[in-house]
């Protein structure tokens, strides 16, 4: 299973499943990495449950957390001149040798971490809306990292279906959305998945990417119904429609 599908990372001295910024909230200690870990993204978890219930620090040797996702780091060079881009396009401007923006430390790391939830996976199509726990199908954070002269800037975002019961019913290409609960009965499940949300990210913005047009409207507009409900300070709702910028 693992080797197949190229999604599966795990690191012996890094905490993949965990943003920088959870991982400097945490207190320094010496407790083993798996007992760090988000519990959203520790994917083999069941798998190695028979070990996690001894809670016995001689076994954590092998208690290893896998994430799903997809990891990318880079190192990278900025070249930089003081020349303007015309003055380096024109012919009569003499070629200028580029200049590294420091000498000593020439080069940056970029990262890019993108773990996907163990809750309420699944095919798309088959897998949509929110469950009675407020887990939305198919959700993944997404992390990007540059780490520049000793310091590490992080900017997280994260994806998911939205979180109201709907389902697509069917296996031809894109079946028509349909809401399968009603409105006073997806309340509760769309409060439990932002309350966590808040809880794990704080203030946030919510960018809405369903047609507003068309069979996704009913969704749309479901998804914006609760959001007025929720009526929630902390939370900035932003309708996109690719169509309106295609």
């Amino acid at each position: 299973m693992f080797m197949d599908s190229d999604s599966f990372y795990y690191s012996l001295t890094y905490d993949l499943t965990n943003s920088v910024q959870r991982q400097s909230a945490c207190e320094k200690t010496d407790l083993s990495l798996w007992r760090k870990v988000d519990d959203r993204f520790f994917w083999n978890k069941h798998m190695i449950e028979d070990l996690i219930i001894t809670d016995n620090t001689e076994v954590d040797f092998w208690i290893i957390p896998i994430i799903q996702g997809f990891v990318q780091i880079e190192e990278l060079v900025v070249n930089y001149s003081e020349s303007s881009d015309d003055e380096k396009s024109s012919p009569e401007t003499p070629p200028q040798e580029s200049t590294c923006v420091d000498d000593i430390h020439p080069t940056f790391l970029v990262a890019l971490i993108s773990r996907r939830s163990r809750h309420r996976a699944g095919m798309r199509y088959k897998r949509r809306g929110v469950d009675k726990n407020g887990n939305v199908a198919n959700y993944v954070e997404t992390e990007q990292l540059i780490h520049v002269h000793n310091h590490t800037l992080s900017f997280v975002q994260t994806r998911g279906s939205v979180p109201v019961f709907w389902s697509q019913v069917g296996y031809r290409y894109n079946p028509r959305p349909r809401l399968d609960k009603s409105e006073n009965e997806t309340v509760s499940c769309f409060r439990a998945h932002f309350e966590e949300q808040l809880k794990n990210y704080k203030k946030q913005v919510i960018i809405n990417l369903v047609d507003q047009t068309g069979r996704e409207k009913i969704i749309g507009d479901a998804y914006l119904k609760q959001v007025l409900l929720y009526n929630n300070a902390n939370l900035t709702y932003v309708s996109f429609d690719f169509h309106e910028h295609w």
